[in-house]
C-alpha cells in the first residue's frame, strides 16, 4: 500500500470506525494513526522532515525494489516497542499491522497503530524513538514529534 493510498480524509468518526472519502467514493473503513520513524540527521523543522519523509519513503517504501533490511537501530527501535506491547493473536497491541517489523526498511519504520490505542502508543514511540536519537515524525499532522 502506498502512502497515498494509506492517507485518507477523514470526514466523519464514531469509535473506532468512520467514513472516508477516497477518489470521490465513500467506504468504511477502520482508523488508524500512522507514525514514521528513521535514522538521520534532525530536520530543521516541519517541512523539512516532512520532504525527508517523503524522500524516504519513495526510496524505501513506494518502490518496485528488493525490501531493504531494517538498519540496526530501526531494529532496535521496534524491539523496544515490541517489550512494551507484544505482538499478539487477542488484539491487546496497539500495532495495526504484524509483524511489526515488516514495516521497516532500511532506515525508515512506517507503521499503522489502532486508532482507540494511538495517543498512549505514539507517545511512548516518540520517547523511545528520541532517547536512541532516531526522528519521529507524524504524517497525519505533517510535524515532527517531540
Amino acid at each position: 500500500m502506498t502512502m497515498r493510498e494509506r492517507t485518507v480524509v477523514v470526514l466523519r468518526h464514531y469509535g473506532d470506525l468512520s467514513e472516508t472519502q477516497i477518489a470521490g467514493g465513500w467506504q468504511a473503513a477502520l482508523m488508524s494513526y500512522d507514525l514514521a520513524v528513521w535514522e538521520g540527521a534532525q530536520p530543521a523543522d516541519d517541512a523539512a522532515a516532512a520532504l525527508c519523509f517523503t524522500d524516504l519513503y519513495d526510496r524505501y517504501m513506494d518502490t518496485e525494489e528488493p525490501a531493504v533490511p531494517p538498519v540496526e537501530r530501526i531494529a532496535a527501535f521496534v524491539s523496544a516497542l515490541l517489550e512494551r506491547w507484544p505482538e499478539n493473536e487477542d488484539d491487546t497491541s496497539p500495532w495495526s499491522t504484524g509483524p511489526l517489523i515488516s514495516e521497516a526498511r532500511g532506515p525508515l519504520i512506517y507503521f499503522p497503530m489502532r486508532w482507540s490505542m494511538a495517543v498512549e502508543a505514539s507517545a511512548y514511540a516518540a520517547e523511545v524513538a528520541s532517547s536512541m536519537g532516531l526522528n519521529c515524525f507524524d504524517p497525519q499532522a505533517r510535524q515532527l514529534r517531540p
